[in-house]
């Protein structure tokens, strides 16, 4: 008897009544991969390699003592801060791309009716699956509070901001989590998780915020406004609590912790609609319906008239035309075309509240709606394309595809024009803003071409990333990882280091504003401040200078979009290398 009251308060304890066994397995598994003990080496090693560049800086070797200690402070503080906004936005990106397929792979490996047979029930399912997707990333958070806390003894940085930054940061990751998680029931493609859970994410975080701003700004003040939006935007909120400690006054206040309990209780109210969800979907598949395939009476006349209508012949590149047959953004169905519709009627309304503002012609709107539709651009075109022979390995078709007479270079060269004849619609909002606005005389005619020039090489670059990392990862999910995570390093993070070691060095910078100004984000922002002037044509105030007049910049902007094609090219010639290299 006491053995089971043992047993029963130990379950209890650990709750493992509620994570079930997959989280318990899932518990085995990561602490023999190699490539978990690499990943927190190199984390930890990033961030105290920054530690020691910002000390350097900072408290320059060779300084008198009392120099030194004034500069502690400082310098804790700009390690700290950077580390926790690293690690807040670096855990949304992991956690929504690693439980992208969190559900999808049960359905589409038809294991979930399986599942639901054992004693494992709908809940313990759906928090294993979660639980066991963010133990790394929650491993990764801990092996970062000692660096954390040995930087705080230098001063400047209260405990509590460390708590807040935390806590905001595992509640924002739980929350994107669990929205991937649910979007994962419906559909099996994991970049469709991915980009649709980034746009809800954009028009919560973002869109919000700003209607927000724009309908009630007459009425209340702005700090009242952003205020009460910081209560469900993590953004909002890690802003104000580090503008507080960067300002010396605390952790920004007790109201942190409402807005963890905001989104606690929404990740909640999302796993269980998910456990519903998934009890549904493997009760259909236990008793053999298709779960992806959609239903209705409009479906199946279009299924009746594709079986009596005549055999399609191959035209042109037989994996070009397969390429051009799939639709260019999924299949559509109710909910996707509201979701669009309200999407859109937000982006508009958007536009009608600053036109009633009469700001739409100002520089600072056109740079903010350029940047905005550039980002999404590129997050599109870096998912897309890392899914084109992932995809294809992961339903077994790839073997079969290389076993036909079709070359090497007729898979590539296929598999890349679609790839960017799909990404293409991504970057039609930030064409159709471009061509309003220079009909509107707001932007000079001269932004049609240069954004063109710039989305061009975008579209080649990665592409060509996307299709090498599709050619050497197993899994989509890993495909994405890297394409995204080459984006971050070239365009982000080689940047902070670079800056940091030629400040600690006490180099020239002209190494650094060079590799700045071939940045896709740097290109954005000059060419609509030079081109947003009324219909007229300003001046690009490029990082390094000295490039001021429209033949100068257009010659740049050409510079380095060879750059960029020459490395796109390189990478395809390795995809090319690579392609019938494990093709299971």
């Amino acid at each position: 008897m006491g053995t089971i009251v043992l047993n029963w308060l130990i379950r209890i304890g650990t709750l493992s009544w509620l994570t079930g066994p997959i989280f318990d397995k899932e518990l085995r598994v990561s602490s023999r991969r190699r490539r978990s003990y690499m990943l927190r080496f190199t984390y930890i090693a990033f961030f105290t390699l920054l530690a020691a560049f910002v000390w350097e800086e900072a408290v320059p070797h060779g300084s008198s003592s009392l120099f030194q200690a004034s500069r502690m402070a400082q310098a804790g503080q700009i390690i700290v801060t950077f580390v926790v906004w690293f690690q807040f936005i670096a855990s949304q990106v992991i956690a929504i791309v690693m439980l992208s397929t969190s559900i999808s792979d049960e359905i589409y490996s038809k294991t979930l009716g399986l599942l639901m047979t054992t004693p494992v029930g709908s809940l313990q399912i759906v928090l294993g699956k979660l639980l066991s997707k963010l133990l790394q990333l929650l491993l990764l958070l801990a092996i970062t509070l000692p660096l954390l806390a040995i930087v705080r003894v230098f001063g400047g940085v209260p405990w509590p901001f460390l708590v807040c930054g935390l806590s905001i940061t595992v509640t924002t990751a739980i929350f994107l989590g669990a929205l991937s998680l649910f979007l994962s029931i419906f559909t099996r493609r994991a970049h469709t998780v991915i980009i649709v859970t980034i746009l809800v994410a954009g028009a919560l975080f973002l869109l919000v915020p700003l209607l927000a701003i724009l309908l009630f700004h007459e009425r209340l003040s702005e700090r009242v406004i952003l205020r009460t939006v910081s209560y469900v935007n993590p953004y909002l909120m890690m802003s104000q609590v580090t503008e507080s400690v960067l300002m010396s006054r605390g952790a920004g206040g007790t109201h942190w912790p409402m807005h963890c309990s905001v989104a606690l209780g929404s990740s909640a109210l999302l796993l269980l609609l998910a456990t519903f969800f998934v009890r549904k979907v493997a009760l259909r598949q236990a008793t053999g319906q298709e779960i992806f395939s959609p239903n209705g009476k409009w479906f199946k006349r279009r299924r009746r008239a594709a079986a009596g209508a005549r055999i399609r012949r191959v035209v042109g590149p037989c994996v070009f035309w397969k390429e051009r047959r799939m639709p260019l953004w999924g299949k559509l169905n109710v909910a996707t075309c509201v979701g669009e519709i309200i999407a859109l009627g937000l982006l508009l309304l958007t536009y009608i509240l600053i036109f009633v503002e009469g700001g739409l012609s100002e520089e600072g709107v056109q740079i903010g709606y350029v940047v905005v539709f550039v980002s999404m651009g590129i997050l599109l075109t870096m998912v897309l394309p890392a899914t084109c022979i992932t995809s294809e390995k992961e339903s077994r078709a790839w073997p079969i595809l290389l076993t036909t007479p079709v070359s090497n270079w007729d898979i590539l060269w296929g598999k890349f024009l679609g790839a960017a004849r799909r990404c293409l619609v991504a970057w039609l909002l930030l064409g159709m803003h471009t061509v309003v606005f220079v009909l509107l005389g707001i932007l000079h005619p001269m932004a049609i071409v240069q954004l063109g020039i710039l989305v061009a090489w975008l579209v080649f670059f990665l592409c060509g990333t996307g299709l090498y990392f599709s050619t050497r990862c197993r899994r989509t999910t890993m495909a994405v990882i890297a394409n995204v995570t080459l984006a971050g390093c070239l365009w982000a993070i080689i940047p902070l280091l670079l800056g940091l070691t030629l400040a600690v060095a006490r180099a020239d910078g002209d190494v650094l504003e060079f590799y700045l100004d071939m940045n896709p984000f740097v290109h954005a922002v000059v060419i609509a401040a030079a081109t947003a002037s009324r219909g007229d044509l300003g001046n690009y105030d490029w990082v390094q200078g000295g490039i001021r007049d429209l033949g100068s910049a257009t010659f740049w902007i050409l510079f380095t979009a060879g750059v960029y094609v020459g490395a796109s090219l390189l990478f395809l010639w390795r995809a090319w290398a690579r392609l019938r290299r494990h093709p299971v």
